[in-house]
């Protein structure tokens, strides 16, 4: 199993997302049967290292983004990956008119895995603080459904 977290420019919601789920498939015990990446629709900054405030308050709780680097999606990530997974609404309707009808069925919201579906998680860049602990809240909890439904597969 494959699934690929995205956002804008993959530098903050994106790779918050691959490292809240790896952490999370780690602890389930799936770490080794799930793959986890991230990229971004844009390529504002393709090789650039995750903003370093994502980074900041991803590491007060326990996770680790500093060795990920930020790449651009690829039309082929939608046959890699079985699970192609927006960060808000504007990335879903983006994904879903790039993506081939085969693949469709894949491209989902993140949230959609939560207790809230249809939720997006919001943009924190030209934000404060609070906006990165609002993504990780929302993360964790679509990362925490997502978790569960593979579980039971």
């Amino acid at each position: 199993m494959k699934v690929l977290m995205i956002c804008t420019g993959n530098i903050c919601r994106s790779p918050t997302a691959e490292a809240v789920l790896r952490s999370k498939l780690a602890a389930a015990g799936l770490g080794r049967r799930v793959q986890v990446d991230s990229a971004g629709l844009e390529g504002y900054h393709v090789g650039d290292p995750p903003d370093r405030r994502a980074q900041r308050h991803a590491a007060t709780r326990g996770y680790d983004l500093s060795g990920q680097v930020a790449r651009r999606l690829h039309e082929a990530d939608f046959e890699r990956f079985d699970w192609v997974l927006a960060m808000d609404l504007g990335h879903l309707r983006e994904l879903q008119r790039q993506c081939p009808p085969e693949f469709g069925a894949r491209v989902r919201l993140l949230m959609d895995f939560s207790d809230t579906p249809g939720t997006e998680v919001p943009d924190p860049y030209y934000g404060n603080a609070a906006g990165f602990e609002l993504v990780l809240d929302l993360v964790e909890r679509g990362c925490d459904g997502l978790v569960s439904s593979l579980r039971a597969r």
